[in-house]
C-alpha cells in the first residue's frame, strides 16, 4: 500500500522545470559553506577579512558591482538552462543513456576551448569527437525514428552536455582563475539569482498547466535527495582539485555509466545490447581519447626508445655475460685449486 502510495505521488509530480529551480537555490550554501570551513582553521582570518579576499580578487579583474551581478545574471541562466533540459531528458531515457551522452561535454569543452581559447590542436581528439558524434547517433537511432521519443531526449540530454561546456568555457573565458573564496561567492550568487529571478516562471508554468504539481502531495523525500546530492557533486567537483587531480575529477563522469548501468537493470530491468550498447562503447573510447594529454605522441616515442633500449641490452649481455659459443665469455677463477675455466688445464690446475 505505501509503495502504491509513492507511485501516485510520484506520477502526480511532473515538474522539471520546478525541480530545477528548487535544486538550484541549493546553491546558496556554498559561500556559507566555505565561510565556515575558513573560520574553523586554527589561523583563520576574521570574517569581514574572508568576505574582503573573495571580493577583491574579482574587482582586480575590473569587475564592478554592476556588471557583475549581470554577469552572474548570465551564468545562471545558462546553468538552469541546462540542467532543465538534462532533467526534461531524464523523462524520456534511462539515466545511463543521460549520463552517457552527458559524458560528450569533454568534446565540446575541447572543441570550444580550441576555437574560444586557443588551445593547442591535438589530432587524436579529433577523432575522439567524431567517434563521441558516432555514439550519440546511434543512441539517437536505437529506437528508430517513428512514434519513437528516443530522438527527442537524445536531443534534449546532448543540449545539455554542448550548454555545460559553453559554460565551463566561458567561465575560463569571462572570469578566468578563482580562488576557492570567489568561486564560492560566484556560485551563492547563482543561487541567489535563481530563486530572486525565477520564480515566476515556475508560477507560469503552473498555472498554465505545463506543470503539474500537486502542493499537498510533493516527493520532499526525492527532491531534498536529488537537491542535497546536486550541492555536494558540485562542491566535490570544485574544491576536489586541491586534494588530487583535475583529470581524476573528470573521470568521474564516465565511470558512473557502468554504475548507473548496473542499477538500471536491477531497479527497471534494462537491456543494453545492440545500437544501445555500440553507441556507448563509441561514446566511452572517445571520452578516453579526448583525455589523452597535448604531448601524447612524445610519451608514445619515449615509451618505443625505452622498449628498444631494454632490448638491444637484453641481447648485448646475452651474447656478453652469459658466454654464447665463441669463447666470448670471461674465465670462471675457483680460488681454491686455481683452475681456470679453460681447455688447456684440468680442475686440479694440472695441464693437460
Amino acid at each position: 500500500m505505501k509503495f502504491l502510495s509513492i507511485s501516485f505521488q510520484t506520477a502526480s509530480y511532473n515538474a522539471p522545470f520546478f525541480t530545477t529551480w528548487f535544486c538550484t537555490n541549493w546553491e546558496i550554501l556554498y559561500f556559507p559553506v566555505y565561510f565556515i570551513c575558513q573560520s574553523a582553521r586554527i589561523k583563520c582570518n576574521t570574517p569581514s577579512e574572508i568576505i574582503a579576499e573573495s571580493l577583491r580578487g574579482f574587482r582586480d579583474k575590473g569587475f564592478t558591482g554592476g556588471r557583475f551581478l549581470i554577469r552572474c545574471s548570465l551564468f545562471c541562466g545558462l546553468w538552469v538552462v541546462t540542467n532543465y533540459m538534462y532533467i526534461y531528458s531524464l523523462r524520456i531515457l534511462l539515466a545511463t543513456d543521460v549520463m552517457a551522452l552527458f559524458a560528450t561535454n569533454v568534446s565540446c569543452v575541447y572543441l570550444l576551448s580550441w576555437v574560444i581559447l586557443h588551445e593547442q590542436f591535438v589530432g587524436v581528439r579529433i577523432v575522439a569527437v567524431i567517434l563521441c558524434n558516432t555514439g550519440i547517433a546511434l543512441l539517437a537511432y536505437m529506437d528508430g525514428i517513428t512514434g519513437s521519443p528516443t530522438l527527442g531526449g537524445v536531443v534534449l540530454a546532448t543540449s545539455a552536455a554542448a550548454g555545460s561546456a559553453v559554460y565551463k568555457v566561458l567561465f575560463k573565458k569571462v572570469i578566468g582563475e578563482t580562488t576557492f573564496g570567489q568561486m564560492s561567492l560566484f556560485f551563492s550568487l547563482i543561487g541567489l539569482c535563481n530563486a530572486a529571478l525565477l520564480w515566476p516562471i515556475c508560477l507560469a508554468l503552473y498555472f498554465s498547466g505545463a506543470e503539474s504539481i500537486h502542493w499537498g502531495r510533493l516527493p520532499w523525500t526525492a527532491l531534498l535527495s536529488a537537491s542535497i546530492l546536486h550541492l555536494v557533486a558540485n562542491m566535490l567537483g570544485n574544491f576536489s582539485i586541491a586534494l588530487t587531480y583535475d583529470l581524476f575529477i573528470t573521470l568521474g563522469l564516465i565511470t558512473a555509466v557502468p554504475v548507473s548501468a548496473a542499477l538500471d537493470v536491477l531497479l527497471y530491468g534494462a537491456h543494453f545490447m545492440g545500437m544501445k550498447l555500440a553507441g556507448m562503447i563509441f561514446i566511452a573510447v572517445g571520452f578516453f581519447l579526448v583525455m589523452f594529454p597535448d604531448n601524447w605522441p612524445d610519451y608514445i616515442t619515449r615509451l618505443l626508445r625505452n622498449i628498444v633500449l631494454m632490448s638491444h641490452s637484453s641481447r648485448w649481455s646475452r651474447r656478453h655475460g652469459h658466454g654464447v659459443s665463441g669463447g666470448t665469455q670471461r674465465d670462471v677463477i675457483d680460488y681454491r685449486t686455481g683452475y681456470i675455466k679453460s681447455h688447456l688445464r684440468s680442475p686440479s690446475g694440472r695441464v693437460r
